[in-house]
């Protein structure tokens, strides 16, 4: 293994735009949920009319599909991903929009799906509104202390743990807005990461976990725990996850 400042020094200018994660590919590893969110988000875009993907990230998810729909539309309100989403799309005619949740550039009724993997936060009205009656909200959530592990080993245990993202709770706040909730599944899936470069790099990526995290302000820890992914221990943490498929009424 290279050195400790080796290992910072590439993890904190490596890019951490879009929503790949290649970058850890042999130095760190999650369990995937059971279902496959990607295979079938393409079944059902392959079906679609007029979808809209939200907070499509870089849109790396997106481009994965083999077929997209006549009219394909995707929002982000990141600008760094906002430039890799439009170059990733452009050329299958995905007009990427700048936008958050909360304000769809779309008129009433305009999709008949609607998708999201791991929104910022899902805006249910806004999705009800741009759905045709009938149409169908597909997406694959963060849950309830997604990485809680690696938040508390730098922040120490936090109040109401779990509290936030539950699924019960999305749920009534989808039928709240006149969806109905028609599947829901959850996953709780484990991730190592081997070498102290992943977990600097995950918590840039992921700036919500660790709130104004810097190697200097967490060095200390940042030691400890590259002495121990030295003696071949990873370092273990669950995300969290949920499936949600809900419908508008015809």
């Amino acid at each position: 293994m290279r050195s400790f400042e080796e290992l910072l020094a590439e993890a904190q200018s490596a890019d951490v735009t879009g929503w790949g994660f290649d970058w850890l590919s042999d130095r760190a590893s999650e369990e995937r949920p059971p279902w496959g969110y990607g295979q079938l988000l393409a079944q059902r875009l392959s079906t679609a009319t007029a979808a809209l993907d939200i907070d499509t990230g870089g849109g790396e998810l997106l481009d994965e599909a083999p077929v997209l729909p006549p009219r394909m539309a995707a929002t982000e309100a990141f600008g760094p991903n906002l430039i890799h989403a439009r170059r990733r799309l452009a050329p299958r005619g995905v007009a990427v929009v700048e936008a958050d949740a909360a304000h769809l550039p779309y008129a009433n009724g305009s999709f008949d799906l609607v998708s999201s993997r791991h929104p910022v936060r899902p805006e249910w009205s806004e999705i009800a509104r741009v759905l045709i009656p009938g149409g169908t909200y597909f997406a694959q959530h963060v849950g309830p202390a997604s990485a809680i592990e690696l938040t508390e080993y730098f922040l120490g245990p936090q109040p109401e743990t779990g509290t936030g993202r539950h699924p019960d709770s999305e749920v009534r706040d989808a039928e709240s807005a006149g969806l109905i909730v028609e599947k829901l599944r959850i996953s709780r899936s484990r991730m190592e990461f081997h070498d102290i470069g992943t977990i600097v790099w995950i918590l840039r990526k992921c700036p919500w976990w660790v709130p104004d995290f810097t190697v200097e302000a967490h060095l200390p820890r940042l030691r400890e725990l590259d002495a121990q992914l030295r003696r071949g221990e990873p370092f273990v943490a669950h995300s969290t996850r949920h499936l949600i498929v809900a419908r508008k009424p015809d």
